[in-house]
């Protein structure tokens, strides 16, 4: 007989499906969302298998089920059987079942936890996307204010340089020593008092970053690649992690959302956009990263040409083409332990240089 325990979690509550298989008999049980009254629950149950659900709180229940020698499964539940099985009337005791009864069909779809290093890693690399994603919102906003009173800054980086600053906090005021006709100057004090913060926690949490890199091989070895800079090569490691767990190139891409979408019926069978699932941050940076190492990687550029062909329209098509090849290149690196090497070029007739 297997104990399966399935849990619905919540943020101050959670549902606790014990499950026997395979008779089916069930019973539940709601307990608190916190550490030592789940860690009470399986000593007192020791179940064969504990399933729950993807979410937020999985980090600290993942580590502290697998510390107890039980095995832990976590639904994905993006996948199509999960949503196949989706319920007209959703309670936390019905989501509770459904993961036990998908348990004991071994068909529940399961999505990879990392180590908590990986996730701790992964949640510092996404925090600095959200910084400099503030950084770029204050330039904008400080932008914005300045065309309200017909002034201008120059485009680009040449905008923030030094001269810049120093001519913007020339028109700047404290709010309280602003008059009714220049509250604007007051608004522009606080938003650069906001970029100086938020441009030095970015600076601080990149240095991190990079000190993080200079200890991690696998980085060091995707910095090989001309073109490819620590922000990517720290976003693809960390994300892919365990290189061995994909079977081929096709599984990679599909994780990142980067092969397209087939719509399949009767005699017509095409393909569509790609799909975006996985993860936004890591396809992002692939596909920034793939415009400019056209300056730097004589097979970044000729797989682009080759995939563009030259048509207006193809141009994102085409680069996205680039950012999956590079991605499975990346992967196959990792996996197999070496160093970029340049591949033959590719030409238009499809034989190599």
């Amino acid at each position: 007989m297997k104990r399966i325990m399935a849990i619905d979690l919540g943020k101050f509550k959670s549902v606790v499906c014990n499950y026997q298989a395979p008779s089916g008999k069930h019973e539940f049980v709601t307990i608190e969302t916190k550490p030592q009254a789940l860690h009470d629950l399986l000593v007192e149950h020791q179940p064969d298998v504990v399933v729950v659900e993807v979410c937020g709180l999985i980090g600290w229940v993942y580590d502290l089920v697998r510390g107890l020698g039980i095995r832990i499964k976590v639904a994905n539940t993006n996948d199509e059987r999960w949503r196949k099985r989706m319920i007209k009337r959703k309670t936390d005791r019905k989501d509770a079942l459904k993961l036990a009864r998908l348990e004991a069909m071994s068909e529940l779809p399961q999505v990879y936890i990392p180590e908590a290093a990986v996730r701790e890693k992964r949640a510092l690399i996404n925090y600095r996307k959200s910084l400099a994603e503030r950084v770029t919102q204050i330039k904008n906003s400080i932008r914005s204010l300045l065309e309200r009173q017909s002034l201008s800054l120059p485009l680009g980086k040449k905008g923030w340089s030094k001269a810049a600053l120093l001519q913007l906090r020339s028109w700047s005021r404290p709010l309280g020593q602003a008059g009714v006709q220049e509250l604007w100057r007051g608004e522009l004090t606080m938003e650069l008092s906001l970029l100086e913060t938020v441009t030095e926690a970015l600076a601080a949490v990149e240095e991190k970053l990079d000190a993080l890199n200079a200890q991690d091989k696998q980085v060091q070895l995707l910095q090989t690649i001309p073109g490819v800079g620590p922000r990517l090569a720290e976003a693809v490691a960390a994300y892919i992690d365990d290189p061995h767990r994909f079977g081929n190139g096709k599984q990679v891409g599909c994780y990142f959302g980067l092969t397209p979408r087939q719509y399949q019926s009767g005699t017509m069978d095409r393909q569509g956009r790609i799909s975006k699932d996985g993860n936004n941050l890591v396809r992002s940076l692939l596909v920034e990263v793939s415009w400019l190492a056209k300056l730097w990687n004589p097979w970044v550029e000729r797989m682009y040409e080759q995939l563009w062909r030259g048509s207006k329209t193809r141009k994102k098509i085409a680069i996205v083409g680039v950012a999956r090849r590079l991605l499975v290149r990346m992967w196959a690196m990792l996996r197999d332990g070496t160093a970029w090497q340049m591949p033959a070029l590719p030409v238009a007739n499809g034989k190599a240089e």
